[in-house]
């Protein structure tokens, strides 16, 4: 295995916005995202166009307006002052209002395209098109959201992975985002379909919960219930630097899990070994929190060179670090896989895949999930959630 380069021993998160940034300018930006979320699609839906009678615009338009200032009211009250039914309001508005948004601009180009063609009343045609499509696709989109995730099986070669280990079954959750809707029922139905898998490794690639560990305890708790034969791995995502990350290691511990902060554990069949490594979040660092950076040089240190390496890395990004330092396989979470169409191609902006299998170099391979749970709007359009059983196969 290549020795770490000096880059990878303190992977730098991204650069943050200047501290001298005014709070107003911030708020400006807020203010014309949100007066685009929800002007687009009162202009698709109710505009003057559209000549629709005067109660019907005017009940419309309030409606609107409520949720033009009760998204914002709701979003910080919830997420800022941990009001889990305020965060539950304003997580469902800002679903809601995304979809309307999205396919109110398909709606104005099928208005246009009707309009060109001479159909009559292209506007209504438009605005009921628009009001349909989003309906049925937020019903369906919630219903995949609350569902348990279908289990999705990839066969991944591993040419430095000896014989005695072809055929290890790795089961992969990420992104289990236990949070303001309670969801622990959900969470022991996925255990319970995880223990049907005969895992070997069970890896959680982090963002388990959006809340403290007490919060979230009951959600947390079927999580000690999952069974593998040689490990059980976690690291820490993102959002666990929002809601005390130590706590999360910490109890991940008691539920008898292998948290891998930064360290590594070797596991042995058929008398061929795998260093099983995981780093903290990218975000690790700026979180202030001591003792928490990305440090892959401090999680293969002792490892043997010559054994192959399968790493938890929560964010694809790393996978550059990865890649440097001669990686066999990265798994990571954290895209949602989109969650929300077309919000995949603004992730894929950010991260070097959104989801599945990918090659990175000569050795290095990334799996990325889609995640097992959702964040925020109780929605998944075009972007299903999964299980993932990653088989490893040996090229010898």
């Amino acid at each position: 295995m290549a020795e770490p380069s000096p880059r990878v021993a303190d992977a730098a998160p991204a650069p943050t916005p200047e501290r001298g940034r005014r709070p107003s300018a911030f708020l400006g930006v807020v203010v014309v995202i949100s007066l685009l979320l929800f002007g687009v699609p009162w202009w698709t839906l109710l505009g003057p166009a559209n000549d629709w009678p005067l109660a019907v615009v005017l009940v419309g338009s309030l409606v609107f307006l409520a949720g033009f200032v009760g998204l914002p009211v709701s979003m910080m009250r919830g997420h800022g002052r941990h009001d889990d039914r305020a965060a539950r309001i304003g997580d469902t508005l800002l679903g809601v209002v995304w979809v309307l948004f999205v396919w109110s601009l398909i709606g104005t180009v099928l208005r246009l395209a009707l309009g060109l063609g001479g159909v009559d009343d292209a506007p209504r045609i438009a605005a009921v098109f628009t009001l349909v499509v989003s309906a049925v696709l937020l019903a369906w989109g919630h219903y995949e959201a609350m569902r348990v995730s279908r289990v999705r099986e990839v066969d991944v070669t591993l040419p430095r992975l000896g014989a005695g280990l072809d055929g290890t079954r790795v089961v992969l959750i990420a992104d289990t985002h236990y949070g303001p809707i309670d969801r622990a029922e959900w969470s022991r139905k996925t255990a319970e379909l995880v223990n049907t898998l005969d895992a070997d490794v069970i890896a959680h690639a982090g963002d388990i919960a959006d809340g403290t560990p007490d919060q979230r305890a009951e959600q947390a708790a079927p999580l000690g219930t999952l069974n593998a034969t040689l490990a059980k791995v976690y690291v820490t995502g993102n959002h666990e630097y929002f809601n005390e990350a130590q706590g999360w290691l910490d109890r991940m511990t008691d539920l008898g899990w292998n948290s891998l902060h930064n360290r590594h554990v070797v596991v042995e069949r058929g008398g061929d070994r795998l260093v099983v490594a995981g780093v903290d979040d990218v975000t690790a660092k700026s979180s202030g929190l001591p003792g928490h950076r990305t440090d892959l040089a401090a999680a293969l240190d002792g490892a043997d060179e010559e054994l192959p390496v399968l790493l938890l890395a929560h964010q694809p990004k790393f996978i550059r670090h990865a890649a440097e330092a001669g990686i066999d396989l990265q798994v990571s979470g954290h895209t949602h896989g989109g969650q929300m169409w077309p919000f995949n191609f603004l992730v894929r902006l950010d991260q070097p895949v959104v989801r599945g299998l990918s090659r990175h170099g000569e050795r290095t391979q990334l799996y990325t999930s889609g995640g097992t749970g959702f964040w925020g709007p109780p929605f998944r359009i075009f972007a299903p959630s999964e299980i993932t059983v990653l088989t490893l196969r040996s090229a010898r």
